[in-house]
């Protein structure tokens, strides 16, 4: 049975349980103070449906209740609002409407139970029937499994952001004051990036420079008579002068100030936790999003802040080069699967004799999913081409594809948007050298589009597996252990390809086996008896900079 959640229009909640016919079996109405309270009572068994889980299930995981399964109505909407698969569907042809705007809140922000917002006006119960039968149409099923799994994912990310990264406060202090010195007074610069800008100014002979402004670094910089185009770290350091050592550590230095410096850690860590807000499918191949925080890029300077609580242990876990294995199961290639026999697939590309190196191997496969053409990328592509053809035939096609502006899709259905601009034909342009310069631009646009839907196909595909990976792990840990969901074995952070569960050390162990089977069964869930293995490396430390 579903039963779905909706606002009532007094500021209360409505629940309509629907059959398997999604016809109403009860329609109860009640005050929102007994949300938890109700959800607890009918727990056992029905999937819950509601527009958006980041609105509802915070409150409930406050209250001690767990949710096992649910319909996120906002983000299925817009999968199938864009699937090929569905797009003759009543949904994807219906006009731009209020789930369309619908986006992501919190329960605090009074989003939820707002009475006169047109979201509050949402009609969820004839929704999930919109969504049901476009499911329904679509060939194959996949679908099916991309929502639920799209569905997982919201509730994983509510109790990501609930039960916290365990994060000690004095040993990222610590870590900032070794790197930086002490702490500064509020608009000061710590004082080894004072000591770096004095050297910097007297090195490259400009008293004023001001390298935490690109335009003003990249004139003072040529100024001395250093010819770069840009201040990128990347560009920089081919140049041999004698104050680009101190420039590189300046803005390594800076960086670590002002993404994970004492502000941040004031603002994001409470308790001994770090709570991110993260968000589920925020990037149109399905990847996460992090909404405050900087959850997705924590650098590994302050990564030692991250220890277990007494007691308890870190499980790190690495899915080791998730989109190549992702392309080979796609494609179905088999002699690309057979190099992946093994935790190293690089390794096995040079077994197979289709490169010399590992490096050979690693930087192809880069050029053939994200489009490079030029130095190692661009000459091994080819070579890889010709032992791999059906891995990257399937990334060529989507790329021709992208380029001719069509949609391409995931293994699961998530489609790609299309280019936003057109660019007119010759004949409606009267000068031919604008027609000219215009086509020209067309040209280029459409290839970098082409280099988008080239990754699209492997990066969506590896967020589903990723999904799915996360999904049938979170089951497994809720069986291990009593108690609330911080009390029992958990998952506290994702990064694309990479998990860790904060577990008692007792259970470390046996969580590090659910981790490594959770993978491949995510494996077998996508690609079914085709042989595509999906190694994890798994950790079990008492501090996150010491996982491998």
């Amino acid at each position: 049975m579903h039963i779905v959640l909706e606002a009532a229009g007094d500021g209360g909640v409505r629940a309509t349980g629907l059959d398997e016919s999604d016809e109403p079996r009860f329609t109860e109405e009640f005050p929102r103070g007994r949300l938890p309270e109700w959800v607890a009572a009918h727990a056992d068994g029905p999937r819950w449906v509601w527009d958006d889980t980041a609105r509802w299930y915070p409150r409930l995981l406050d209250a001690g209740v767990r949710v096992e399964r649910c319909t996120d109505l906002r983000l299925c909407h817009a999968v199938l609002r864009r699937a090929l698969a569905t797009a003759r569907s009543r949904l994807a042809t219906a006009e731009p409407n209020g789930w369309d705007r619908l986006e992501t809140q919190g329960p605090d922000d009074g989003g939820l139970f707002r009475i006169g917002d047109e979201t509050a006006q949402l009609d969820a119960v004839a929704e999930f029937r919109l969504q049901r039968e476009a499911v329904a149409q679509a060939d194959g099923g996949r679908l099916g499994l991309l929502l639920a799994a799209e569905s997982a994912g919201a509730l994983i990310a509510a109790e990501l952001t609930f039960a916290g990264v365990p994060w000690r406060a004095d040993v990222h202090d610590r870590i900032l004051t070794g790197m930086l010195g002490p702490r500064p007074a509020p608009g000061m610069r710590p004082a080894r990036l004072a000591e770096l800008l004095g050297e910097l100014r007297e090195r490259f002979g400009s008293p004023d420079l001001n390298p935490d402004s690109p335009p003003e670094l990249l004139r003072g910089l040529r100024r001395a008579g250093i010819s770069v185009s840009s201040t990128r770290s990347w560009e920089l350091k081919r140049v041999e002068h004698p104050g680009i050592p101190a420039l590189l550590e300046y803005k390594k230095l800076s960086r670590l100030a002002s993404a994970n410096g004492w502000q941040w850690l004031d603002s994001w860590v409470r308790d001994g936790r770090f709570t991110p807000v993260y968000v589920p499918g925020g990037v149109v191949t399905g990847r996460w999003a992090s909404n405050g925080g900087g959850a997705l890029q924590l650098p590994a300077q302050v990564r030692d802040a991250v220890r277990a609580d007494d007691g308890w242990k870190l499980i790190v876990a690495d899915a080791a080069q998730l989109e190549p294995r992702v392309l080979a199961g796609l494609s179905g290639d088999l002699a690309m699967a057979r190099a992946a026999q093994g935790a190293d697939l690089y390794s096995g590309m040079v077994e197979s004799g289709a490169v010399q190196t590992r490096e050979q191997a690693k930087y192809g496969m880069l050029g053939a999913m994200y489009g490079g053409t030029r130095g190692e990328s661009g000459r091994m592509v080819p070579r890889l081409g010709k032992a791999y053809p059906r891995a990257l035939g399937l990334v060529e096609a989507a790329a021709r594809a992208g380029e001719r502006g069509e949609s391409v899709s995931s293994l699961l259905g998530r489609s790609s948007p299309r280019p936003g601009t057109t660019w007119p034909a010759l004949g409606d342009v009267d000068d031919q050298a604008e027609a000219d310069e215009r086509e020209r631009r067309a040209r280029s646009d459409n290839r970098a589009w082409g280099r988008f839907t080239r990754n699209f196909v492997v990066q969506s595909t590896a967020a589903e597996w990723a999904l799915c990976w996360m999904a049938a792990l979170r089951n497994r840990l809720w069986t291990l252990g009593s108690g609330t969901l911080r009390e029992r074995p958990h998952l506290a952070f994702f990064l694309h390809d990479e998990v860790l569960v904060h577990s008692p050390a007792g259970l470390a162990d046996e969580v590090a086996e659910h981790v490594r089977q959770t993978a491949a069964e995510a494996g077998r869930l996508l690609f079914g008896a085709f042989p595509i293995e999906f190694p994890v490396t798994v950790s079990v430390v008492d501090s996150y900079a010491d996982a491998k």
